[in-house]
């Protein structure tokens, strides 16, 4: 496991400081715009231009749904990579005279479960959001 901690470690770092130098940049970009901006706008052009935003209907957030709907997939995911290994690998229940590829390949089936599993969550929250969407619509 250690071949793959250090490039781990070092990318992690790198994105960091990029990413931290990136926000000083960005921001300081942000400030000089609004500056040149700033001389050039003054408030009789903007009357009757800008509006604020209609927060009449109250938007329910969906990140539990999301997260819900993700962690739902997931674990049916685990249950049925159980399932289909217990069904299938002879010797999985009790791990008796297990070699490498069967691990890999036990290994593979959760992967693959989890993720297909936490993927069709994430779409049930997007279909259950639309609808919702459409129904606050109405």
């Amino acid at each position: 496991m250690d071949f793959i901690m250090v490039p781990t470690v070092i990318g992690i770092i790198t994105l960091g400081i990029y990413k931290l130098f990136e926000l000083f940049v960005c921001r300081r970009e942000r400030m000089t715009i609004i500056e040149k901006l700033g001389d050039k706008i003054s408030a009789t052009n903007l009357s009757g231009k800008f509006s604020l935003p209609d927060y009449s209907r109250s938007r329910v957030s969906s990140g539990a749904l999301k997260g819900g709907c993700l962690m739902l997939g997931i674990g049916l995911g685990l249950l049925i990579g159980f399932f289909i290994c217990a069904n299938q690998v002879p010797g999985y229940v009790t791990m008796a005279n297990m070699d490498w590829n069967v691990r890999q390949m036990i290994s593979v089936i959760y992967g693959a479960n989890v993720l297909l599993f936490g993927g069709v969550g994430l779409i049930v929250a997007f279909l259950i959001e639309n609808k919702m969407g459409k129904k606050n619509k109405d």
